[in-house]
This record gives C-alpha cells, structure tokens and sequence, in this order.
C-alpha cells in the first residue's frame, strides 16, 4: 500500500465524510443491529446539516486517512463542550476512528490514532477519552494495546436500541 496522507476535512468534503461515515459505520455495525435502527442512525448522525454543523464547531475537528487519492478512513475529535460527556478543558474525546473494512489489518487505524496522539500532545491535555462499543472485541483490543484503560460506562443509543459503551482513557 502506497503512503498514507492524514489531512484536515474542509467544508467542500461534506459529500465525502457522508459516504465515508456510513459506510464505514454500516460495516461495522449492521450485522448485530437492526435494519431499521441502521436506517435511522445514519439518516440522523451523518445528514449534510449534522456533518456541516459538527465540521463548523471551533471544538470538533475531522481528519481524513487517504491512500491513492481514495479516503480509506477517519477521525473525528472533540474538545471542551463538543465532548459527548467528561466535557472537561484537560481532555480531549476521539468519538470516532473509523475504517473501511477492506483495509482493515492495514495499520490506517493505528496512524489515525496517532494523529489524535499528537494533537493531544499539542494542546497540551491531561488526557484522551472515548467510548467503545462492548460488543466491539476488536477496537477494545485496540485501545488496550495503545494503552487505554476503562473507567467507566455509558449508553449510546442507536435508533431505539439502548447500547452499553465502555468509557476507556489514557493519561498523557
């Protein structure tokens, strides 16, 4: 695989953080949700007004993972009241790495990863937070691996379905 480019997504990418934040949620999610919940949970949280909104917030930042001039994958970070809970000046929350399954195994995880690493590092946190699914075994195993600890839980709803997310850290 050719080189991976992290870059800033700019408001003209709109159209792409859509089709990439569905896809790559629908992969990883559809097979243990219902259709129905699915449907919903992606008309809702990856419509043109959301993404646009989120992509204008001063506390939320997205980044794309390219390879070949395709986007492969990406980050969506938040900062003091962006944060979905510990809305907290000393973190900062990674909501979402995500990557299309076909690169899967390839490391682009891990190289978004250390982006939000090294913007942590830059604005100079006291920690990184996230939430991650309990019944994602994978991205579990991956934040442990980079040294994420869980301290907590909370829900996350998906259509009318209740979930558990595990709350895991890092301390910096």
């Amino acid at each position: 695989m050719k080189k991976i480019v992290i870059r800033a997504v700019e408001i003209e990418d709109i159209p792409v953080l859509q089709e990439i934040g569905r896809q790559t949620f629908f992969e990883t999610f559809s097979e243990n949700n219902t259709e129905e919940n699915m449907v919903k949970y992606l008309e809702d949280s990856f419509s043109i007004e959301k993404l646009t909104e989120e992509l204008n917030n001063e506390n939320s930042e997205f980044y794309f993972a390219i390879s070949d001039e395709k986007v492969i994958g990406y980050l969506k970070l938040n900062f003091g009241n962006s944060q979905t809970e510990l809305q907290d000046n000393s973190s900062l929350e990674i909501e979402r790495i995500y990557v299309l399954q076909e690169y899967h195994g390839k490391k682009i995880g891990q190289v978004l990863y250390e982006k939000a690493m090294q913007i942590a590092s830059n604005k100079n946190v006291n920690y990184v937070w996230l939430g991650v699914w309990e019944e994602n075994p994978r991205a579990i195993r991956f934040y442990q691996k980079n040294g994420f600890v869980e301290f907590d839980k909370h829900i996350f709803k998906l259509g009318n379905d209740e979930q558990t997310d595990i709350m895991m850290m890092k301390k910096f």
